[in-house]
């Protein structure tokens, strides 16, 4: 009897799927009808996953800034197919993840097998995920039922609301909008709710997929300079993904809160994310260029938009893998457009927008991850600071090897090099950025350190998007307090009636 009544309770589940589907808002794109995949009924939300925000990538527009979608297809598009842009680890970081807790454990480390396994890591074949294609440039946008239902009608004609933008880390060289592993999943129904906690309708959430690795970079040294549309591709990427995502709901009229700041220039934008970064000289980029084209065989920019994808996916692959301890040979570059100039010297130039409203934040022990487990003595600390920054004068490299950060025998703050390395990669990449930004606007700035134990870089994460129990986090009142930090600045631009 049971078996006679499969058939027909499969037919009603894929007519109720369908219903269901149907019963989804639409909205006209012009280029496209991009359906909502799915509603959240206990968030109350619409998710429209997956809208593409630029023409795809490829061919003479691969290396390129990227342009609105030209192609118009009317037909509805439910945002069922992720994309995920080609991806690159380097090999040191499955090292990383074991080194990292055995130091703070006091245990001992055995750096000959760490070293070894790098090696043969580098080369090894990896495993790539099905979604991965340079057709990547895609969005997701979660709205609130309400705020959707008021921008949708005409009888209620609204104000802006609130959006938060998620840009995800990952060195510049992997993850996605949708997060790339189970403590770093990206389900913004926490954030959502904290934001309605005082009554208001609530943000509306947008992640969206941004180039990395070779991808990311177009690099400006001369030998490149073919007076092409050269920019920093990952941050021009984001500039589409913006637009696109107030006009994915145009009844809205949206006033723009994105990363965490009200009304933000692009300019200004870039400045403030990529000013964790060291940017290479030009010299530097033509050599990880030449790197590049060695490992595809060819000598010309031109001759690598004719590649095929996966012989490009796999030279990144390669060089990213084989990226110094601690770096991921791809990042941000000063293109003269998205980014004019070195971030430090346009703070202390002035150039960039006064009337930005910042929150900033850091990790108590960012660097640590990011602390090759070789640097055991004076001399490789010596020679590791030589290494990322190679142009420094020996005035400045003894500044730093004995004034800033003395030998572990003269300084209270790190009992060993290791230590003394992480101290100086967490100054210096991310505690000092955020302390300049802060001076830049006067102080009048909102700052929080994240310091819940051990407080790596990017342990946070799981706190950001918390949605309930976690082994990742330790403490759900900071989770829910870091939430309601986030989400009462994107809506006010200020921490005003957080609690």
């Amino acid at each position: 009897m049971l078996q006679n009544l499969a058939p027909l309770l499969l037919a009603l589940f894929f007519l109720s799927k369908q219903s269901a589907a149907q019963n989804l808002p639409i909205v006209d794109l012009g280029y496209v009808l991009h359906q909502a995949s799915s509603f959240n009924i206990s968030g109350r939300t619409y998710n429209f996953s997956n809208i593409r925000y630029a023409e795809p990538p490829i061919g003479e527009l691969r290396f390129r800034a990227p342009l609105p979608p030209q192609t118009v297809n009317r037909s509805v598009d439910q945002g069922l197919i992720g994309r995920v842009c080609p991806q690159a680890r380097p090999a040191w970081q499955p090292i990383a993840a074991q080194f990292a807790p055995a130091y703070l454990a006091g245990q001992p480390f055995n750096s000959s097998a760490a070293e070894a396994s790098i090696v043969a890591a580098a080369g090894a074949p990896r495993s790539a995920d099905e979604r991965t294609t340079e057709d990547c440039l895609f969005l997701d946008v979660v709205v609130p039922e309400r705020v959707f239902s008021r921008g949708s009608s005409s009888s209620r004609p609204g104000k802006g609301a609130p959006v938060l933008v998620w840009i995800y880390g990952g060195g510049y060289t992997f993850s996605d909008k949708t997060g790339d592993g189970a403590e770093r999943f990206f389900n913004p129904a926490g954030l959502i709710q904290a934001s309605q906690n005082n009554g208001s309708e609530g943000v509306v959430y947008v992640a969206f997929n941004y180039r990395v690795g070779i991808l990311l970079q177009i690099l400006l040294g001369p030998g490149l300079q073919e007076g092409l549309n050269m920019v920093s591709l990952g941050l021009s990427d984001g500039l589409p993904a913006r637009r696109s995502s107030l006009k994915a709901l145009p009844t809205l009229d949206f006033m723009i809160s994105d990363w965490h700041c009200n009304g933000c220039k692009d300019t200004s934008i870039s400045l403030v994310v990529i000013l964790t970064e060291s940017l290479p000289s030009n010299f530097q980029q033509e050599m990880t260029f030449n790197a590049f084209l060695s490992l595809l065989n060819v000598s010309t920019l031109q001759e690598v938009r004719q590649l095929p994808s996966n012989a490009l996916i796999e030279a990144n692959v390669r060089q990213v893998g084989a990226s110094p301890y601690g770096l991921f040979t791809y990042g941000p570059v000063v293109d003269g457009l998205i980014t004019p100039g070195i971030p430090g010297k346009l703070l202390l130039q002035g150039s960039y927008d006064h009337d930005l409203k910042l929150m900033l934040g850091q990790n108590t022990n960012e660097g640590l991850p990011f602390t090759s487990p070789f640097i055991s003595n004076d001399t490789a600390y010596d020679a590791y600071i030589q290494s990322v920054l190679p142009d420094i004068s020996p005035a400045a490299a003894d500044y730093i090897d004995n004034v800033l950060y003395p030998p572990p025998s003269n300084s209270t703050l790190y009992k060993d090099n290791i230590g003394r390395n992480a101290l100086s990669i967490s100054e210096s990449s991310f505690i000092c950025n955020t302390l300049y930004l802060d001076r830049a606007f006067g102080n009048q700035t909102y700052a929080y350190q994240f310091s819940v134990p051990p407080a790596l870089h990017g342990q946070d994460i799981p706190y950001t998007f918390f949605n309930g129990p976690n082994t990742a986090v330790l403490s759900d009142a900071t989770a829910l307090a870091l939430q309601a930090y986030i989400t009462s600045f994107a809506q006010n631009g200020n921490l005003r009636d957080t609690f």
